[in-house]
C-alpha cells in the first residue's frame, strides 16, 4: 500500500449509466479514499451534466479544459481514460495531456478494451499514427488491459517499460446484495422462464438487431422465452421497433439503467448472460457472470474467458443456436463453468498512481 497521501484527477465516463471503466473508476475512487488519498473524477460520459453527484461535471469544453487547468495547478495527477472507438476521447485526452506536460507533470493514461478497435492498432487507421505517438509519449505511464494491447501499442514505437498491463477486472465488482427489483422486471421474471439477460449501449457496435432476430428464433421453440435488456435506453428506438415488427414485444424488456446490486441480481437470476459486442476483449460483465456461476454466451472475439459458449461474430443463427445449446444443458454447462482468477487489480493501479 502507498502510505503516502496522492491527489489524482481521473478523466472518464463515470456512472450513471453503469459501464465497464466507469465502474471502475467508481471502485478506484472508493478505494483510494478509503486509503486515505484524494480522487476526484471529471465527467466526461454520458452523465456529465449531472450535479449534485460523487464527480465533477463537464458543461462545454472551455469548461473542461478550466476545470483541469484548476487541479493540475492544485497538484492533482491527471488520470485520462480512453480507447480506440472514440475521436472525442482523442481531443480530450490530447488537451489533458498537453495541460499536464505544460504544468510540469507527465500524466498516466489507460488504454481500454482489446488489442483490435475502430481506430485502433494502425492497420485500422494509418493516418491517427502520429496522434498515437503523441497521446502514448507524453503520459510517464500507460495502463492498458493485457500483454496483447501492450505488444500493440509498443508497435507505435513506444518502450514497453512505461506500459503495465493491469486487468480491468478487480475482485470489488463481485462485491454486491441481492435486491428487490423493478416491479416490472419482477413480474417479467415471474411470467417468463427461461429468462437471459444482456447488457448493451443502443450502439451499432453491440448488433442488436442480431440479438433480437435471435430471441425471435428462441421465442419458437420457448413459448414464454424472456430477454432482459440492460443499459441506457438513449437510442433504443429502432430496437423497439423491430421488437414490435417481429412480434416479441411481450418477450423483451428494456430495463434501463441498473445500479451495481441490480444488475448482479438480475444477472444471477437469468439463466445466462449474453455479450454480444466484438470489440469488448474480456469483458468485465463477462468475467462477473462467470464469477456467480452464470453461463456465459458471446460472439468469439479471441479474447473470451475458458468456458464462454461462443458463437461467430454476426452469425444470428449461430447466436441462437449457442444459447439454445446451454438452456438444453444448463446444469452441465453450470457445473463446468472454470472460475477467472480475480485479483484486486484495484491495488496495482493504486500503486502505479502512486509511483
Amino acid at each position: 500500500m502507498n502510505h503516502k497521501p496522492i491527489k489524482v484527477l481521473e478523466i472518464s465516463s463515470y456512472p450513471p449509466p453503469r459501464a465497464g471503466w466507469g465502474m471502475r473508476i467508481y471502485f478506484l475512487k472508493q478505494e483510494m479514499e478509503k486509503q486515505g488519498h484524494v480522487c476526484q473524477v471529471l465527467n466526461v460520459g454520458k452523465g456529465r451534466f449531472l450535479t449534485g453527484r460523487d464527480f465533477i461535471p463537464v458543461f462545454s469544453g472551455f469548461d473542461y479544459v478550466k476545470k483541469v487547468f484548476k487541479h493540475r495547478l492544485k497538484g492533482f495527477l491527471i488520470h485520462m481514460h480512453l480507447n480506440g472507438d472514440s475521436p472525442k476521447g482523442f481531443v480530450l485526452t490530447t488537451l489533458a495531456l498537453l495541460i499536464s506536460v505544460l504544468t510540469f507533470r507527465r500524466p498516466v493514461i489507460t488504454f481500454h478494451a482489446g488489442p483490435v478497435q475502430k481506430y485502433f492498432p494502425q492497420t485500422k487507421a494509418p493516418l491517427l499514427t502520429p496522434l498515437y505517438k503523441l497521446i502514448f509519449t507524453l503520459p510517464r505511464t500507460i495502463i492498458c488491459n493485457n500483454e496483447a494491447v501492450k505488444k500493440v501499442i509498443m508497435g507505435y514505437g513506444i518502450n514497453g517499460d512505461k506500459i503495465v498491463p493491469i486487468q480491468a477486472f478487480s475482485k470489488q465488482y463481485l462485491n454486491f446484495e441481492k435486491v428487490e427489483l423493478k416491479p416490472e422486471v419482477e413480474m417479467f421474471f415471474t411470467e417468463h422462464d427461461p429468462v437471459i439477460a444482456s447488457y448493451v449501449f443502443f450502439r451499432p457496435e453491440f448488433f442488436i438487431e442480431d440479438m433480437i432476430h435471435a430471441v425471435a428464433k428462441l421465442v419458437k421453440k420457448y413459448p414464454k422465452f424472456g430477454l432482459v435488456i440492460m443499459g441506457s435506453e438513449m437510442g433504443s428506438e429502432e430496437i423497439q421497433a423491430l421488437i414490435k415488427e417481429l412480434g416479441i414485444e411481450d418477450h423483451v424488456i428494456l430495463a434501463g439503467d441498473q445500479d451495481h446490486d441490480s444488475f448482479l441480481t438480475i444477472l444471477t437470476r437469468s439463466k445466462l448472460y449474453l455479450r454480444t459486442p466484438f470489440k469488448d476483449g474480456i469483458a468485465s460483465s463477462v468475467l462477473e457472470a462467470l464469477s456467480l456461476d452464470v453461463p456465459v454466451v458471446a460472439c468469439d472475439n479471441g479474447s473470451r474467458p475458458p468456458s464462454t459458449v461462443t458463437y461467430e461474430n454476426r452469425n444470428v443463427d449461430d447466436m441462437a443456436s449457442k444459447v439454445e445449446y446451454v438452456l438444453e444443458h444448463h446444469d452441465e454447462v453450470v457445473k463446468n463453468i472454470i472460475h477467472p482468477e480475480i485479483k484486486d487489480t484495484i491495488q496495482d493501479e493504486i500503486k502505479v498512481l502512486g509511483q
